[in-house]
């Protein structure tokens, strides 16, 4: 059985691109356009990875983040954050947060792939 990834990001032509790259490589795929609309797709099925943007509308990807981390059902699936910002700072947040990688965009697709095979669970 395929395994399953949440990609949360406000732009559609970033969700189609990560989409493909992931649906290519063998994963099922399940899109948000924001964090608010990420937790409805939280419905107790088994999500392995979440790729998250940083900077969105309605709910940002750190307090998704936070939000994810403190539901019990997904404390434990591994978060990649894909994000224009490069600061330290926001980083360091995104750390202590949770986030178990930070992929700065524009992105390869093989540098997804590595991230995502290396955190997925299993």
């Amino acid at each position: 059985m395929a395994k399953t990834i949440l990609i949360i990001d406000d732009s559609t032509s970033l969700r189609q691109v990560v989409n493909i790259t992931l649906t290519n490589a063998g994963y099922e795929v399940i899109e948000a356009f924001d964090g608010q609309n990420a937790l409805t797709k939280l419905d107790g099925r088994k999500i392995h990875l979440m790729v998250c943007d940083v900077n969105m509308p309605n709910m940002d990807g750190l307090t998704f983040l936070k939000m994810v981390k403190a539901d019990p059902r997904y404390k434990f699936t591994p978060i990649i954050m894909l994000t224009t910002e490069a600061g330290e700072e926001k980083k360091r947040e995104g750390q202590l947060s949770g986030a178990k990688a930070w992929v700065v965009k524009p992105f390869k697709p093989d540098q997804m792939l590595s991230a995502v095979s290396k955190l997925i669970l299993p």
